[in-house]
């Protein structure tokens, strides 16, 4: 009788701790604002159609590149796959290596780019891929329509490194840009950060850390589908899986793991507790933050990232933009100038940064 109750009251203890620890408890549901000044929906338009499949079909060719190569445990060469995306495409900027604070970086820098005007980029992979070269059309993008110099980080990432240490490598080069330009020492006059994806994930806890530390704080910030709670608990995950055709494969297999055993797979696997704030920034104070704009695809399995951060945020009084396009891939900004969807996210995110810059 007597190991009954023993075994009951482990059992319960290990599902307390998965719930409140692991998992952070339950959380408020927060109502979405009717706002159209700061909610907006984008329509596809049916000449859309042919652009997106033909984006549709270089994502499945790509992933299954780089599943051919994960297969083969070569996460070098399903690096360099997802590197290929920058691949025969020209861009107008220079790409300069730089070191920011011991974090390999690069600095991008197109015709006209004001040195004194910093955008620090964290780019997306899942924490286990990407880098500043696969991601050059953003930041490219980013140098021409901002006016900016924009330090493109290569952060430490899994599996070799800790999660800590890709939040140690993003706030070391955030303090460096602070006083560091393409020349050399000089005071920044205008700060922005973005990411994508998991890159977006890390610029949200970035930002909410400079907050803490009253670190200057950036003028104005831009997520692209970011990833918020790394507890994976949002309904998205599920309700978006078919028509997530870049996501699908890596999360779809996550999805059929019961919670529980979930929960504790993520908290192995990432060496981290999936709740602390630290890497799920949804889970966070999210009051007194800078200007962020949030955007995301109605069709991908993170959409409720943004939805809930953008929810939470507006709820404690930070000021917050959430945009949402119709049928888009995960990171569709990539494909700029194939997709209007793309060029028409970029317009959004040229006048949300002209909006936050001092005169």
């Amino acid at each position: 009788m007597y190991y009954i109750v023993a075994i009951f009251l482990v059992i319960f203890a290990l599902l307390a701790l998965t719930h409140s620890w692991l998992r952070g408890g339950r959380q408020p549901e927060y109502k979405e604002p009717d706002d159209p000044n700061i909610r907006q929906s984008f329509a596809m338009q049916p000449q859309d159609e042919a652009p997106l499949k033909a984006v549709h079909a270089t994502v499945l060719d790509l992933g299954a590149r780089v599943s051919a190569k994960l297969a083969g445990k070569d996460i070098r060469g399903a690096r360099e796959a997802i590197d290929s995306l920058s691949e025969g495409r020209i861009y107008p900027s220079e790409f300069t290596a730089t070191e920011a604070n011991g974090v390999p970086a690069e600095w991008v820098i197109a015709p006209g780019s004001d040195s004194d005007r910093r955008l620090l980029y964290i780019h997306g992979g899942g924490f286990k891929f990407g880098s500043p070269k696969s991601h050059r059309t953003i930041t490219n993008k980013f140098a021409e329509i901002t006016g900016c110099v924009v330090l493109s980080i290569d952060y430490r990432m899994l599996p070799e490194n800790r999660m800590k240490d890709a939040i140690n490598d993003c706030r070391s080069a955030y303090q460096w840009m602070l006083e560091n330009g393409p020349d050399g020492s000089a005071p920044v006059r205008q700060v922005y950060v973005a990411g994508d994806s998991a890159g977006g994930n890390l610029t949200l806890s970035l930002i909410a850390w400079v907050r803490d530390q009253k670190l200057r704080r950036p003028d104005a910030v831009v997520t692209m589908s970011p990833l918020t709670d790394a507890t994976l608990s949002a309904g998205s995950l599920r309700s978006n899986e078919a028509t997530d055709v870049m996501l699908k494969p890596l999360l779809a297999p996550i999805n059929r793991i019961p919670p529980i055993a979930r929960i504790w797979l993520l908290a192995l696997a990432n060496r981290t507790r999936p709740a602390n704030p630290i890497y799920s920034p949804l889970l966070g104070q999210l009051s007194d933050l800078p200007p962020t704009l949030l955007q995301a695809s109605e069709s991908e399995m993170l959409l409720d990232d943004s939805k809930r951060y953008f929810c939470k945020a507006w709820a404690a009084g930070s000021p917050v933009v959430l945009q949402t396009w119709a049928n888009a891939v995960h990171v569709w900004q990539l494909f700029d100038p194939e997709l209007a969807q793309a060029r028409e996210a970029w317009r959004e995110i040229g006048k949300f940064i002209e909006q936050h810059t001092k005169a």
